[in-house]
Parts: structure tokens; C-alpha cells; sequence
């Protein structure tokens, strides 16, 4: 039987509000293609179409990647309380 060397995946935060929740990443910074899968992934892999935050240090402007889930930095995270 082969063994799974993939590294764990796990979502940092879920933030949840009655019937709906928020799936929240977060990284330093970005700066590989390897980082950014290692975090996407965990995303990707929900099944379900609720909104997905990446919240990271090395961006200073908001923006979707193109599987819809957002980029922001922290303070524009949380000096927005639209977000979640």
C-alpha cells in the first residue's frame, strides 16, 4: 500500500454566522508557487461554494484570485467589517 507523503490540510479559520461561514487562510506572504497551492488547497477542497479568504502580509490592495477566493491584507481585513 503506498503511503501518502502530501502534507496535512487544514483550514486556519472558519468563522460561522447562522447558516453561513466563511473559510479563512492565513500567510505571511506568498512568494512561491508551492506556498500559494499549499495554501489554496485546503480551500479548493471545501465542496461547497461559501466564501474563501486568504489573509496575507505582502499585499496591500484586495483582489480574487481565478478560483474566486479572495486576497486581502490583514489591516484591510480588519478595518472592513463587511468582510464576514
Amino acid at each position: 500500500m503506498p503511503i501518502d507523503l502530501s502534507p496535512p490540510v487544514e483550514i486556519d479559520f472558519i468563522a460561522a454566522r447562522g447558516g453561513k461561514k466563511t473559510y479563512i487562510q492565513s500567510a505571511y506572504a506568498l512568494g512561491t508557487e508551492e506556498k500559494t497551492a499549499a495554501e489554496s488547497r485546503p480551500l479548493a477542497l471545501t465542496g461547497d461554494s461559501f466564501p474563501k479568504i486568504i489573509v496575507r502580509h505582502d499585499i496591500r490592495k484586495r483582489w480574487y484570485d481565478d478560483n474566486g477566493v479572495l486576497n486581502i491584507g490583514v489591516m484591510d481585513l480588519l478595518l472592513d467589517d463587511t468582510i464576514i
